[in-house]
């Protein structure tokens, strides 16, 4: 019983400490980790470079399939009403859309930031030599449509006309027009019967334009002046401002605000901004709209531009409130009433010229012969 059990004891620890036996650390090391260390490299380098050619795609076809498009507030809706169309019918491009002001498009422009620069003035020619000096490239002008600079006041303003004049009055430095009681307005809603004169801000397209046109580019605008960022906020104040007049593209009316018919000298009849006043040239203050790339558009962002000037985005120009490039065209085809006019009455002139030397001729040729008859006869009077 001795020997059995203690040959099983001993037996016992000998087998277990056969199993419990593991190599040592040194072999661990290169029997196992080793081999499989050496086994994951090439695939790891090859998961790598997997990886680094992917990022490199994913990042080219983010940047061939985002537009930027940045510049005029007077074009904001417009450009988002584009991008949001556009994008449903090639969904896999985004045109990211941003305002600031014509102004800040073109210096983005001109810098190489973005693709596309909207804008409701025309680039200036320093403009023009910067941008070609900072990309090498010359800026690409592209006429997408016309607008009509709006002068905005409160719905229930009396007021019906302002003058160009006038309103350089109002907005010039040392204007003399400050109340609505100088421009025979009984502003009843306004109490203290100032007027309150809301601007754009100075990056804006707008801004220049209007010192441009009305104030004559070099009058500097009225100290005062209160400065809007944006199209839809000047329209918001005015129309929560009784004794305010501001100026925005005809655009962004609403039930809230009126627009007043504008004259070019005090004392004319004057025209309110429409569509065919800005065709016909009887509003003073019609504008075009502008996109601008460096050098020809290519890619994307000449795909996009040729949809702008197809039918679908001309289509927007004219839902938004803006004068498509078809109109245009057409105007400049088709004679305006007043030429027409102008025409026949040249030609009705013309005529009677014709038919007052015919008649002269007639008359001569009757009084020579009556002559010829009887010497004693007198010269007849030409018909008149």
């Amino acid at each position: 019983m001795f020997f059995a059990s203690n040959f099983a004891t001993t037996g016992g620890r000998a087998a277990r400490r056969r199993r419990n036996t593991l190599p040592a650390p040194t072999a661990l090391r290169k029997e196992w980790m080793m081999p499989k260390h050496r086994d994951r490299t090439l695939p790891a380098l090859a998961a790598g470079l997997v990886l680094l050619l992917a990022g490199g795609c994913f990042s080219k076809r983010l940047d061939d399939s985002t537009i930027k498009i940045t510049g005029s507030d007077t074009m904001l809706q417009l450009c988002q009403a584009w991008a949001e169309e556009y994008h449903k019918t090639h969904p896999d491009i985004s045109p990211q859309i941003r305002g600031g002001g014509s102004g800040m498009g073109i210096a983005g422009l001109c810098n190489g930031k973005i693709d596309i620069a909207t804008a409701s003035r025309a680039m200036k020619p320093d403009e023009i030599e910067l941008a070609k000096n900072n990309t090498g490239k010359e800026p690409k002008e592209i006429i997408v449509g016309r607008d009509a600079l709006a002068i905005y006041v409160h719905k229930d303003n009396p007021m019906e006309t302002i003058s160009l004049d006038e309103l350089a009055e109002i907005y010039g430095e040392g204007g003399k027009i400050t109340r609505w009681e100088q421009l025979d307005v009984d502003n009843t809603l306004c109490r203290d019967g100032q007027i309150v004169q809301v601007s754009r801000q100075n990056s804006s397209g707008t801004y220049a334009y209007f010192r441009e046109e009305v104030l004559g580019g070099e009058r500097q605008y009225k100290q005062g002046t209160t400065s809007q960022s944006g199209s839809a906020e000047l329209a918001t104040l005015i129309s929560r401002t009784p004794c305010a007049i501001g100026y925005s593209g005809m655009g962004y009316k609403t039930d809230d605000v009126k627009l007043l018919n504008v004259s070019a000298k005090k004392g004319e009849p004057g025209a309110p901004p429409t569509v065919e006043t800005a065709l016909d040239g009887s509003y003073p203050l019609a504008r075009p709209l502008y996109l601008y790339t460096l050098g020809e558009p290519s890619g994307a962002v000449q795909e996009f531009i040729s949809w702008v000037l197809g039918p679908e985005g001309q289509a927007l120009v004219e839902r938004e409130g803006y004068v498509p490039n078809a109109a245009v065209e057409s105007s400049d085809k088709e004679p305006t009433e007043g030429a027409e006019r102008a025409a026949k009455d040249e030609g009705s002139d013309e005529a009677e010229k014709d038919h007052g030397g015919e008649q002269d001729g007639a008359n001569k040729g009757a009084d020579a012969a009556e002559k010829q008859g009887d010497g004693n006869s007198s010269d007849s009077q030409p018909e008149q």
